[in-house]
């Protein structure tokens, strides 16, 4: 088996050393191509891996490198492009996670043909670790909260820069983010393609912004972006329609509570509601739900038509999910399903 590393570099000139030095020693008896890319470094960071894959006689080495900076996940998707591995390993060149980690990583999803996708995990280690930036941490610990509820996962650390895939995985998955939105853009492809993630705990040893750490506040809320566009945005054209058309009626269904604030809130909550049922119901089946709330509305006046809506919206949403089941079981017709 060969395994392709990608290693994406944006002015990491006092860590490249030492890296190389350690990626080399921790991979030193396996069939390796490693792949840098420059993310338009001025330090010198470029120069540097030139004269090193110049002193280098392996040629097992790949230099890509942008003139200026396009973000990391564009880095490593140029990478992913010109890799040959039947596993890709991301390793960050800041040395704040480790490369014996990383190999071990590998050792177990070589050997294991079940696992075609196996993140590092900062949180479920009992090994070294060193972070004195708790709101780094808490954002991170939130992001892979709102990560697992928006798809349905149990994944501790969605963040962490050292995961490895299948080259499986890699024809399969679809990366368009450039920045640090990367890893979110990685695992919900991951999730979509309905692969399982798998986690082994790592050390960690983080930097200080005089350190090098480039992640910023803005970055933080960017994720959050991320996530609501990888769940709601980045979906076939079928799902896009159905959601918007869910959304749509929720919000007509919840102008029927409440009044002032109250109703407010609640039209906010219904679209939200809307949101979700897009994901799971297609236009047709969605209907169902639309017109039973509708025809429940219809049964009662004032503050007593908020149980028949609700009772309709109930009823609606079994009904509607049977309808699927059955249409699918019996029809492999792309247009009914593009509705159903």
């Amino acid at each position: 088996m060969k395994l392709s590393i990608l290693i994406p570099v944006y002015n990491e000139i006092r860590y490249l050393e030492l890296l190389t030095e350690k990626l080399f020693k921790s991979f030193k008896n396996e069939n390796v191509e490693y792949i840098f890319i420059n993310d338009g470094s001025t330090d010198g960071s470029r120069e540097w891996i030139e004269n090193f894959i110049k002193k280098d006689s392996s040629n097992n080495i790949k230099f890509i490198s942008f003139d200026n900076n396009q973000g990391k996940g564009k880095a490593l998707r140029k990478g992913l492009n010109e890799s040959v591995g039947d596993f890709i390993l991301f390793q960050d060149s800041d040395l704040e996670l480790d490369t014996d980690d990383s190999y071990e990583m590998y050792k177990i999803i070589k050997n294991d043909q079940k696992i075609q996708c196996l993140f590092g995990t900062r949180y479920l280690s009992g090994k070294l670790k060193r972070n004195n930036n708790f709101i780094n941490e808490l954002a991170g610990r939130i992001n892979s909260v709102i990560f697992n509820f928006l798809f349905h996962q149990s994944v501790s650390d969605v963040h962490c820069g050292t995961k490895i895939i299948s080259k499986n995985i890699k024809d399969k998955i679809n990366l368009s983010i450039n920045d640090f939105g990367f890893e979110i853009d990685l695992a919900t492809q991951i999730v979509k393609n309905n692969y399982d993630i798998f986690e082994y705990g790592i050390s960690y040893f983080a930097r200080t912004a005089d350190e090098g750490k480039k992640i910023t506040w803005i970055d933080g809320l960017k994720s959050y972006y991320y996530l609501f566009r990888t769940r709601f945005i980045d979906n076939s054209i079928s799902t896009q329609f159905s959601i918007f058309f869910s959304v749509i009626y929720m919000t007509y269904i919840g102008s029927f509570f409440g009044l002032g604030t109250g109703k407010i809130l609640m039209i906010i909550f219904t679209m939200i509601l809307g949101l979700f049922i897009g994901l799971h119901r297609k236009i047709a089946s969605s209907s169902i739900i639309y017109i039973l709330c509708f025809v429940g509305s219809l049964f009662s006046n004032g503050n007593g038509k908020i149980y028949t809506v609700l009772l309709g919206f109930i009823i609606g949403v079994y009904l509607s999910k049977k309808f699927a089941s059955l249409v699918k079981k019996s029809s492999e017709n792309r247009f009914i399903n593009f509705f159903v």
